[in-house]
């Protein structure tokens, strides 16, 4: 039986058993490989990078999704950056206030690779009438795009290789200018005890652009190093600090069952360990 070990810092990382290789690809520029393993079932890694797991996905998913809709409180119309594997959407579109979800990926084999491999991931969103797919570079799209957004969600890779650009000051600029008026931007932003220069980059590149940009944290097993940080920009500074009470009222009043999220679990979320609000205040 092999073994599969992240590669994504130097000299520390979290090993899996390969039990089953399900689909393998190299090319000039990338490694892709896609296994079962008995603790996490499905696993899927990119250049040595664990990606998402059929386990865990559901932390990172309802945390990247519902955090920003329910303290926006009536977010009609959505877009996701990246996402091909469907956890995104598949979240958004519990929300019955959503009329229309556009999610941007570049590639759509790598959608279709995720509807076969991890079906559970989209879980039948793809085949809603509010999902509109869209096959564009991610920048591209929110540089040019004429339509306009309430929630913007950014589930991109590691700002390594490709996935760099959707950390940039150009893709936050075309975030905002897509962004209707009281809305919110999040993103992935890496663990933070292990790279906690992201955190403070990601601040300065917002910074721009929103007035409020911070941070709020999810634990997602394998993404490990501790807790994972999430971007958050708008100039709604009140969005960040609505009520537990209204939260809660939001979340009854959706019927959405969740594994991970609730309304404690939102509010709680915007209280940084102080690690990083020494980084963020040192900038």
């Amino acid at each position: 039986m092999a073994n599969f070990t992240e590669t994504l810092y130097d000299g520390y990382g979290q090993s899996f058993s390969v039990d089953e290789v399900l689909f393998e690809q190299q090319t000039d520029s990338w490694h892709l490989i896609i296994f079962r393993n008995k603790v996490f079932g499905t696993i899927m890694a990119l250049d040595g990078i664990v990606q998402t797991t059929e386990r865990d996905e559901f932390v990172y998913h309802e945390m990247l999704t519902h955090v920003p809709l329910f303290a926006h409180g009536n977010a009609k119309r959505v877009l996701i950056i990246g996402g091909g594997d469907g956890g995104i959407l598949r979240e958004v579109l519990k929300h019955p206030e959503v009329e229309h979800a556009t999610q941007v990926e570049i590639d759509q084999a790598v959608i279709d690779m995720c509807k076969t491999y991890l079906p559970n991931h989209s879980d039948g969103a793809y085949d809603n009438a509010r999902a509109n797919i869209v096959i564009d570079d991610g920048i591209e799209f929110v540089c040019n795009t004429q339509e306009k957004f309430d929630v913007i969600i950014s589930d991109c890779t590691d700002p390594v290789g490709p996935g760099e650009v959707l950390f940039s000051s150009r893709f936050y600029e075309g975030c905002k200018r897509c962004l209707n008026e009281g809305g919110v931007f999040v993103a992935q932003n890496g663990v933070a005890f292990m790279q906690i220069e992201e955190v403070q980059t990601t601040r300065r590149r917002l910074s721009p652009y929103f007035s409020d940009q911070n941070f709020y944290c999810a634990a997602v097993p394998t993404y490990v190093g501790g807790n994972m940080t999430l971007a958050w920009g708008s100039d709604n500074e009140g969005l960040r600090d609505v009520d537990l009470k209204t939260i809660e009222a939001r979340f009854k009043d959706s019927g959405i069952q969740t594994r991970y999220y609730n309304p404690r679990m939102h509010v709680s979320a915007f209280a940084l360990p102080q690690y990083i609000v020494d980084a963020l205040d040192s900038m």
